[in-house]
């Protein structure tokens, strides 16, 4: 367990359900294949896309993830903004494994992702190949060689992306965007680009289904994904935050904040940490 970043204290036990309209076992299984499939299509043609410059790299990156998607019978419903010109820092609330692929099939930029999902079969190296700065949790001295890879990045007119919270939690709340990546923005002079991300059922209310929290498994979260019928990724890209309006990365954190928990809570959700979570977040309230 990380020594310095946090630990949500959502809990599949508690936060997740997979309620709503279920798919029939034999099309869940169907899915699985279908996104197999679209993964190992994925793997063979990196290659071709890193020798041949002339491809469109960040369409075929929109394409593939959004048939990834479709194959988990995931629809991506996205509102925008202008988007920025030159690199930018995008910053999202993190539910599950799939906000990766979902700001992928919208806005792909160099993901800042954990060191294990480097790990993770077929999704790692493909992470790797897609130029994913990654971020040892464990180790706090790793943390300004990573704000500096991102400085970098930003420097050179590449967007970077960013789930400052640290930690997945659930979608119904959220933790304080931790400061620290916001620093690659203010060195870079760079704009910050803030998102919001929710999961909806096909009739419009929410779902915990997606969240992959606690101690959850990828496999386990994985089924819960494909039995859901009409589950919906939304993300809304808010209005950009210019380079320079705030101070320091503490300021910008505040401020980026500010703007997604407007989206994410309109009916008056809660952001906390540490034992105030709990508190907020008691295993009675689950879904």
């Amino acid at each position: 367990m990380s020594t310095w970043l946090p630990t949500a204290p959502c809990t599949p036990g508690a936060c997740v359900a997979a309620s709503g309209p279920a798919v029939a076992v034999p099309w869940r299984l169907l899915r699985c294949a279908g996104c197999l499939l679209v993964l190992l299509a994925g793997v063979a043609l990196v290659p071709l896309v890193r020798a041949w410059r002339w491809l469109p790299a960040e369409r075929l990156v929109r394409i593939w993830t959004r048939t990834l998607l479709a194959s988990l019978g995931v629809r991506v419903r996205a509102g925008a903004t202008a988007p920025p010109a030159g690199g930018a820092l995008l910053v999202a609330n993190h539910i599950s494994w799939l906000d990766i692929l979902l700001v992928a099939a919208v806005r792909p930029g160099r993901m800042l992702a954990k060191t294990e999902v480097g790990q993770w079969p077929v999704l790692g190296p493909l992470t790797t190949w897609g130029g994913t700065i990654f971020i040892d949790r464990d180790r706090l001295r790793s943390l300004p060689r990573t704000v500096e890879q991102a400085t970098e990045a930003l420097r050179r007119g590449e967007r970077v992306v960013v789930f400052p919270e640290g930690s997945t939690w659930c979608g119904r709340y959220g933790g304080r965007f931790r400061p620290a990546l916001f620093e690659a923005a203010v060195r870079a002079g760079a704009p910050v680009q803030p998102l919001t991300i929710r999961y909806r059922l096909a009739d419009g209310s929410a779902t915990t289904a997606p969240a992959f929290v606690g101690e959850d498994g990828l496999l386990a979260s994985l089924w819960r994904v494909v039995t859901v019928r009409g589950l919906e990724a939304e993300l809304e890209l808010l209005p950009l935050i210019p380079a320079g309006r705030h101070p320091g990365r503490r300021e910008l954190a505040r401020a980026a904040q500010a703007a997604v928990d407007l989206r994410r809570f309109p009916d008056g959700g809660a952001v906390a940490d540490g034992p105030a979570a709990a508190v907020l977040h008691p295993p009675a309230a689950a879904a």
